[in-house]
């Protein structure tokens, strides 16, 4: 359990750090803001190129990924079929199935991985997936259902192509699959550059965090309260259910893929929002509680299936 309260302990202070920060006004009105662009535009393009670059693209051909798609799917599509039922909107919509189905699987899973499952390689199907697919897909909905002109049917192609997280995702899976290798006066910036993006993240995160209401009691009550059921219970037991009952996996590799699907909301998911401005309380209230309820989540299924 050791991974567990490591991870969780790292990124509560950093964002208690951020909550500081807001809360004695060190970083001005804008800090917050200006924190999320150099994020958005700028370190995690760079973090996420230099990952995908060096990551092996051989372990996306594999029953856990098939495990982690389709219960990635479900949590996502059961929040889209309530929002357009209860008309939540376009964006909202698509930020909360974001937060009801994609995984921390960077800053907090890979500590995980390392002290729970012993092999930091096992949240790469992951991480993979969620930035090759599900990063570029959920960001154009959120380009193309913002307000402004759209353009013609060709600017909405390569919208995903205008965005900086999709060009950074799709550039790093390029070059692995190349097999070309970036020099290091190349290479050594952009992950310097990189490295800033989980604590960017995390303390804007937590600037927002000031003055804020309890999680779970404004108008966003309904939604908040959906993705955390679906992300900290819903996911989990699909991918058990799936894992165990389809794909015939058990032992550690049921425990890898039930365990990097129980992972809470990704702060990132934060950062879009207030790129989009749209959904912001929705996300920073169902990573929040998605956060807090993972822990005994996650203790609990190490102790059933370890």
């Amino acid at each position: 359990m050791q991974g567990v309260l490591t991870g969780f302990a790292v990124i509560a202070v950093v964002i208690g750090v951020g909550w500081l920060i807001g809360r004695r006004g060190y970083l001005g009105e804008n800090g917050r803001e200006v924190l999320t662009k150099l994020a958005f535009h700028v370190a995690s393009p760079a973090l996420l190129f230099t990952t995908l670059a060096r990551a092996d693209l051989s372990v996306i051909f594999s029953s856990r990924l098939l495990v982690t798609a389709m219960s990635t799917a479900a949590a996502a599509g059961v929040f889209v079929v309530v929002g357009a039922v209860r008309g939540w909107g376009v964006g909202r919509t698509t930020i909360g199935a974001l937060c009801s189905s994609y995984v921390n699987s960077g800053n907090l899973g890979i500590p995980i991985a390392v002290y729970v499952l012993g092999d930091a390689s096992l949240v790469a199907p992951v991480l993979l997936f969620q930035q090759i697919v599900v990063t570029p897909v959920a960001l154009t909905v959120l380009d193309l259902s913002g307000p402004g002109e759209k353009g013609s049917v060709w600017l909405r192609l390569v919208t995903p192509l205008r965005n900086p997280i999709a060009v950074g995702s799709l550039a790093g899976v390029a070059v692995s699959a190349s097999g070309l290798r970036v020099p290091g006066p190349v290479m050594d910036p952009l992950t310097l550059i990189g490295n800033m993006s989980v604590p960017a993240v995390l303390l804007a995160f937590g600037i927002s965090l000031c003055g804020s209401t309890l999680p779970g009691r404004g108008a966003d009550r309904h939604p908040v309260l959906l993705s955390v059921l679906l992300k900290a219970v819903g996911q989990p037991a699909v991918a058990w259910a799936l894992a165990a009952g389809v794909f015939g996996l058990h032992g550690a590799p049921l425990l890898d893929v039930v365990v990097t699907s129980a992972l809470p909301a990704a702060q990132n998911l934060f950062t879009y929002a207030s790129r989009y401005h749209v959904g912001e309380t929705l996300a920073r209230e169902s990573i929040l509680l998605s956060t807090i309820l993972s822990v005994p989540a996650l203790v609990v299924i190490a102790t059933a299936l370890g």
